[in-house]
């Protein structure tokens, strides 16, 4: 059997059927009206394409290559901000460094006048208190030698009332003085 007579065969089955259809009521069913349905399907279908491939389509594509370029463009802002983030960073990081270095010779040079200051008033306090210490010393040892005038004139006063009260007699200055020399060089 060939297609041609196939295609026949199920077109008399539809027609068939489809007059059972019509006669029930059903019109886009029967086949008289066929050709009508399929001039309105061409043509609507024909509309729709024309809409589709000459309005919304164009459009629709300009709108996916506007957001592509849009996403390029900012995929290429943010690299470049990146860019820029990454040159901050390292010109931070450089002037922090330089900062750093900066603020060591300067607390090493302070540290420097500082110990210098205080090597210096180390020296003027040394030499204030040497002084003060000399005169201390020179202080003592004339206090030490008017002492000991004192106790020479004490004892030479002592020497010569004990001489009078025992003898009777008052001694000499002379004999006073040598008799205290040799008692204070033995």
């Amino acid at each position: 059997m060939s297609v041609l007579a196939s295609l026949s065969m199920m077109a008399a089955a539809a027609t068939e059927a489809h007059g059972e259809a019509a006669s029930a009521g059903l019109p886009q069913l029967d086949p008289a009206w066929w050709p009508s349905q399929l001039f309105w399907l061409v043509l609507t279908f024909g509309v729709l394409y024309w809409l589709m491939a000459g309005r919304f389509l164009p459009s629709l594509g300009g709108a996916i290559e506007e957001r592509r370029d849009r996403i390029a463009d900012d995929l290429d802002k943010a690299s470049e901000f990146k860019r820029e983030a990454d040159e901050a960073e390292a010109a931070y990081n450089k002037a922090l460094a330089d900062a750093r270095a900066k603020a060591q010779g300067i607390a090493a040079d302070t540290r420097g006048e500082v110990d210098k200051e205080i090597a210096e008033l180390q020296a003027e306090t040394n030499e204030a208190l040497d002084k003060q210490l000399e005169a201390a010393e020179a202080r003592i040892t004339k206090m030490k030698t008017d002492a000991a005038a004192k106790v020479r004139e004490a004892a030479s006063d002592t020497t010569r009332a004990v001489v009078e009260a025992l003898i009777d007699e008052a001694p000499t200055d002379d004999a006073v003085k040598r008799a205290i020399d040799s008692v204070a060089q033995a």
